[in-house]
């Protein structure tokens, strides 16, 4: 099989824009107040480590989770016969696939987000909240007041 050389100097694409989240379901129990939120990176390998949030859901080491994208973020899940585990040194495994999909790439920054009442955690990639952003960045540009 022969496949070409990539061609020199090439940009990397931009990933596409990512559409606006619906608005939360008022059926859910989750409140600003009850979202504890992180900041991390993850290394060249994927991993992420925030251990305060690990540690407030109650994901010790050895600990059983899925990684989902969901609308251009992961979603992290507690379950019994998950296929990733948290590492020993409180890691969380991203694996290629997802981190693809939700253009997470090493060092970028992350906002992790636990909703411990629903045993689960949220990674937003930087540029995700950016883009949620947007608007009330534009209107603090434009010199009106916010909220």
């Amino acid at each position: 099989m022969l496949i070409p050389a990539p061609l020199p100097g090439r940009p990397r694409p931009r990933p596409a824009p990512l559409p606006a989240l619906p608005a939360p379901d008022s059926t859910a129990d989750v409140s600003p107040d009850s979202v504890l939120i992180g900041m991390a990176r993850a290394d060249r390998s994927g991993r992420v480590s925030e251990r305060g949030l690990l540690g407030a859901l109650g994901w010790p080491a050895g600990h059983r989770i899925d990684v989902h994208p969901h609308g251009g973020m992961l979603v992290i899940t507690s379950v019994r016969a998950g296929q990733q585990v948290v590492g020993s040194r409180g890691e969380l495994p991203l694996p290629a696939s997802v981190r693809q999909m939700c253009a997470i790439v090493p060092a970028q920054p992350l906002l992790l987000a636990a909703i411990v009442s629903h045993d689960l955690l949220v990674i937003h990639p930087a540029s995700s909240v950016a883009w949620l952003l947007a608007d009330l960045h534009a209107q603090v540009i434009g010199g009106r007041r916010v909220g």
